[in-house]
């Protein structure tokens, strides 16, 4: 299990792009679920993408479809998510959450899972 960091936040006006990384610690994201979730202030976290690292699988909430891309660098050792045509509504804290599986066909929101300190992304009318 690794510890993820997250970067690469900030603020933008709507219609502007954005990429957050969220990296291994030094380490590798192997056979790992790796997630994107975010929280507005007074809102309920939710799961926006998630990537399996061993078989490439990639999931994408409805609300970021086609706007959003999640990858991972070939070591293994970053995943990204490139933000698009970036809305008011895409403002909040962004983590990243990771959890030990055999799939990622869920949410990695375990015991085992790990979460990062979270990145702010503004996006501005």
């Amino acid at each position: 299990q690794v510890q993820p960091v997250e970067s690469g936040g900030g603020s933008v006006q709507a219609g502007g792009s954005l990429r957050l990384a969220c990296t291994a610690s030094g380490n590798r994201f192997i056979n790992t679920c790796v997630a994107w979730f975010r929280q507005a202030p007074g809102k309920e976290r939710e799961g926006v993408a998630r990537i399996w690292t061993l078989g490439g699988n990639t999931y994408y909430d409805n609300s970021v479809k086609g706007r959003f891309f999640i990858s991972q660098d070939r070591a293994q050792s970053a995943v990204y998510l490139q933000m698009n045509s970036l809305k008011p509504e895409d403002t909040a804290m962004y983590y990243c959450a990771t959890e030990y599986r055999h799939s990622c066909s869920v949410w990695p929101t375990g015991d085992d899972a790990y979460w990062g300190q979270g990145t702010q992304v503004t996006v501005s009318s």
